[in-house]
Order: structure tokens, then C-alpha cells, then sequence
């Protein structure tokens, strides 16, 4: 369903007080390719700056496309431009992060659904009305919430009326960009079981954005690790948790908590040095080398290229074979 090639965001960094002068640019997001299948939820991780939200923002067009592709059913998105990119986006729409900021605070909530549904006359007259209880009753709030305003409700209420004015649109893909990072524990539970149960009955598929390992673990199919503007390992997620092959996805999986005390006092950790490098001045060669335990002085000298070390499986590591076998030799 969705194709990305070489996808780079870079933001020019200007210099000079009268006269703008261009001294650089942060490399966001600097080479990323994905694929997601029809009804397929992938996931992708990383930590704060990596630049996965930027991912999810340049698919649906809300910052500009650098380089690169995003092609959405054989429409190639990164080309629209006016009336034929308002077309296409009904079939892709996004989940914002915070749910306090992403709802207009002088729109009421039957205001705010039926917004999409006008723009792309999905609907006329009595019908929108309508259609914005059905949403409201998919989402699991009362149809008297079509005439209250958003700092009436909760967080998590208000992600519900988020994903309904995402879904208003009738979209293919759904970008989810942490969409249940600014909630409670207990509340992000019911979201994210609320967001499987769309999926299943409207055939939905997902891009959930999430720096939450655990969540991404419970949705998704596929899970992609980024760091510093690439991907650095892609599998599918089962394998991805129990058989991880990056040393950045090693260190992301050592630092999620396990319930068994007994577990969390044996297993082995992954401990990383440093703070993430500048976008704007990313390490030469692997990008990870400046903080990687298992450094070597090739990693320098290359950038190692994402490459399938087992069916479905891809990493981008010069010595991910190495590492695979002293972690099987450890056990």
C-alpha cells in the first residue's frame, strides 16, 4: 500500500542578520525506505530525535520532501501538489501526539469530525450530522459529546476524538504518531485496543510512530528501528524481540523493564555512552559508532547499508553475523 524510497528531510540552518546566508542543514531524516502492506501495521521506534514524527509528517506532506519517494497505491505523493494533494490525503490521515494542542479549542467536537467530511464532500445536509454520531459511536463516546468542546474532556477522550476525525476522512493508511504517549498507563490500553478494533473492522493500515517498545511489541506486524535519521534494523516483531541483530536495537530492548525480578536481575544489559550526535553533523560512516559497544575501526571508515541477514530480517551493522554468534555462544 505505501512505498517510501530515499525519503530525506533536511532543514536549512540560515545565518546572518540582514542577509540570510545558508551555513547547513539538519539531516532529519537522511535516506529511509519502507514498506507497508495492505492491513499491515508497522512500527517504528527509536528515541526522542531520531526523526521518526518528521517520518510520519513527510509521508502525509505536512513538512517538505527534501529528496525521495512516498508512493500511496501508485500515487506517487511526493509530487502533489494543490488540489490533487488534498485528494490523495483523504486516503492517508494522521493521529497527532498530543491531544491537548491537535483539537481546536473554538470548535465543538461534531465541528471538529465534521470537518473532513465536508472538505471532501464525503457527505451533504442532514447526512454529516449523522455520520458524526456513527463516528462518535465507534470511538466509544456518547453522541451529546457532538456538542461540548474539547477542554471538556480527558486525554484519552480526547485521542478518541482524534482517531474519529481521522477516520471521517474514510482513509486507506493511518499515520499514528504517539498517539498514546501523552496518556495514562491504564488509558493507553483502551486506545490502543480501540485502534486495533478499527483496524479489524474497516481494514485499516497503520504507521504507529512510538518510542514505547511495549506498545509497538502489542500492534504491530513489522517493527522498523531508526536512529539519527535511517533504519537501522527492520523484522517482523516477534523477531525483532527475541532475536534482536543491531546493537541499538539491543540497548532499546535492555532498557524495557521485565515484571520477573528473577529475569530483570540475569538477563544482560546494553549499556550505551554518550548522547545522541547533531543531525546536523551526524558521524561519519555508521552513525552509531559514536556510542556502540561494539565499535570497530571500519565503522568509521563505511556506512554500512541495510541488507537481509535472514529471511524478512535486515540490519544495518558490518558485524551483525559476529554478534549474533557471541550472544548464541553466551547462552
Amino acid at each position: 500500500m505505501l512505498t517510501v524510497r530515499d525519503l530525506r528531510v533536511h532543514f536549512p540552518i540560515y545565518e546572518g542578520v540582514i542577509f540570510d546566508r545558508k551555513v547547513g542543514a539538519v539531516r532529519a531524516v537522511d535516506g529511509v525506505d519502507l514498506d507497508i502492506a495492505d492491513g499491515e501495521t508497522l512500527g517504528l521506534v527509536g528515541e526522542s530525535g531520531c526523526g521518526k514524527s518528521t517520518v510520519g509528517k513527510a509521508i502525509v506532506r505536512l513538512v517538505p520532501i527534501t529528496t525521495g519517494t512516498v508512493t500511496f497505491d501508485d500515487i506517487e505523493l511526493s509530487k502533489l501538489e494543490g488540489v490533487e494533494l488534498r485528494k490523495a490525503r483523504r486516503h492517508v490521515q494522521m493521529i497527532f501526539q498530543d491531544p491537548y494542542s491537535s483539537l481546536n479549542p473554538r470548535q465543538n467536537v461534531g465541528s471538529i469530525i465534521s470537518e473532513p467530511i465536508k472538505t471532501h464532500s464525503l457527505r451533504h445536509g442532514a447526512a454529516v450530522g449523522q455520520r458524526v454520531l456513527e463516528l462518535l459511536d465507534a470511538v466509544g463516546l456518547p453522541r451529546g459529546a457532538a456538542h461540548r468542546y474539547p477542554h471538556e474532556f480527558s486525554g484519552g477522550q480526547r485521542q478518541r476524538i482524534g482517531i474519529a476525525r481521522a477516520l471521517a476522512a474514510e482513509p486507506s493508511l493511518i499515520v499514528a504518531d504517539e498517539p498514546v504517549s501523552a496518556l495514562d498507563v491504564s488509558i493507553q490500553a483502551q486506545v490502543i485496543n480501540l485502534m486495533e478494533e478499527l483496524q479489524q473492522q474497516l481494514g485499516l493500515t497503520y504507521l504507529m510512530i512510538s518510542h514505547d517498545l511495549a506498545v509497538v511489541h502489542h500492534i504491530a506486524d513489522t517493527v522498523a528501528v531508526m536512529y539519527l535519521g535511517g533504519i537501522v534494523e527492520r523484522a517482523p516483531a516477534d523477531r525483532l524481540y527475541t532475536e534482536p541483530l543491531h546493537p541499538y536495537t539491543l540497548a532499546l530492548l535492555s532498557a524495557v523493564p521485565v515484571p520477573d525480578p528473577v529475569v530483570e536481575d540475569r538477563r544482560q544489559r546494553t549499556v550505551l555512552q554518550g548522547d545522541l550526535p547533531s543531525p546536523a553533523n551526524p558521524p561519519s560512516g555508521c552513525r552509531f559508532r559514536t556510542r556502540c559497544p561494539f565499535v570497530q575501526p571500519r565503522c568509521a571508515e563505511e556506512q554500512p547499508t541495510l541488507r537481509e541477514l535472514r529471511p524478512g530480517h535486515q540490519v544495518a551493522c558490518h558485524f551483525a553475523e559476529e554478534l549474533a554468534e557471541q550472544r548464541v555462544s553466551v547462552r
